[in-house]
């Protein structure tokens, strides 16, 4: 049995794992070892790329991953199919140093989890994009701290050591949903974390495209709220809900703009608000909503937009129905017009999450 597997969630980084596994069979000589590959069904030949390697090294192992996506999801799944006592979580990117590893073996004898911290005393933070990334991810370290009450320098790393049994211990609890697992970890655990860091160097990518944008700042508002209320209503509805409520400033806005002004005819106008407000819903639902299942490609984003627009179409009818039936029924007007718009909303969220991010 292995002592440590390595996991490692990839989509489209065919050309970083022959090197990755190089640096791994290198830093951790003398170690029992695993790495597990999880991949997105990545539309660049990983998955195969896995397979090739696997088959010339056992250490290697592949989970590839159809109809689901996600970091947070990728390292769940990977650590509840491995024997290995201990998992390390890293980037297949070669941002994060395999060598730091031993260490790291080390340090988790005296604590529950072990991070690789780029803002202590002897780490960096070169392979940020930009100075302006740099400071979104110190602000989002300072709030992810007031979260989980871990005093921690880099809660927002995404290279970290912790054994087997806590994540699957935790899994039930966790959200899957997102990048920063390790913020999920520290936030849903029952009791305060032994954490321990070690130094790292965040270097540069060795190819492709960082899979992370300026919504990463956006994981703590979704790990405050998974903490807190997740367990009442799950965080993709809130998060859909929200952007929902956003949409209809949206709406109004265009229709102000239209009506009288642009065209005299009312419906005209508000059918370009309410086209209008469907684009906006459906593009913020696809950049933080359903980030980690993103539409990136243009085909992929014109059908998704397509079949989201069909969804709130039908939504919205069964709101007006049941509104209406409601009111005549002898229900307050108000009330009738909440539950219209609650089953509108749970109709709008079943249909998209299944048919535009559920197939991603």
């Amino acid at each position: 049995m292995p002592e440590i597997a390595v996991i490692l969630p990839t989509l489209d980084e065919r050309e970083n794992l022959s090197p990755m596994v190089e640096r791994l069979t290198a830093a951790l000589d003398g170690i029992d070892w695993e790495a597990i590959i999880v991949d997105d069904d990545s539309s660049d030949g990983t998955a195969d790329e896995a397979r090739r390697l696997a088959r010339a090294n056992p250490r290697v192992r592949v989970l590839q991953r159809i109809g689901r996506r996600g970091l947070a999801s990728a390292v769940i799944e990977g650590a509840c199919a491995t024997a290995a006592p201990v998992v390390a979580v890293m980037d297949a990117d070669h941002q994060h140093d395999p060598a730091l590893i031993p260490q790291m073996l080390e340090r988790l004898a005296h604590a529950d989890l072990v991070v690789g911290s780029r803002f202590i005393e002897g780490g960096d933070a070169d392979g940020l994009a930009s100075v302006r990334r740099e400071k979104s991810s110190r602000l989002a370290n300072r709030l992810a701290r007031a979260l989980t009450g871990v005093e921690l320098s880099d809660p927002m790393s995404g290279f970290f050591m912790v054994e087997t049994a806590r994540v699957r211990a935790l899994a039930p609890r966790l959200s899957g949903i997102g990048f920063k697992v390790l913020l999920d970890i520290l936030s849903v655990s029952p009791r305060q974390l032994r954490v321990a860091e070690v130094p790292m160097h965040f270097g540069e990518r060795r190819s492709g495209e960082s899979k992370l944008d300026r919504a990463v700042a956006f994981e703590f508002l979704v790990g405050l709220y998974e903490r807190y209320f997740g367990r009442i209503v799950p965080t993709r509805f809130a998060l859909f809900g929200t952007v929902g409520g956003a949409g209809v400033l949206v709406h109004m806005a265009v229709l102000a703009l239209l009506y009288p002004g642009t065209t005299a005819t009312f419906w005209k106008a508000q059918a370009i608000a309410t086209f209008a407000a469907m684009t906006f819903n459906f593009w913020l639902n696809n950049w933080l909503t359903y980030r980690d299942k993103r539409l990136r490609t243009v085909p992929a984003w014109v059908r998704g937009w397509a079949v989201f627009c069909a969804a709130c179409a039908v939504g919205a009818l069964a709101n007006v129905a049941l509104a209406s039936f409601l009111q005549m029924r002898g229900l307050g007007w108000v009330l009738a017009a909440l539950a219209g718009i609650v089953v509108g909303a749970v109709w709008n969220y079943a249909l998209s999450n299944r048919f535009v991010w559920g197939r991603v």
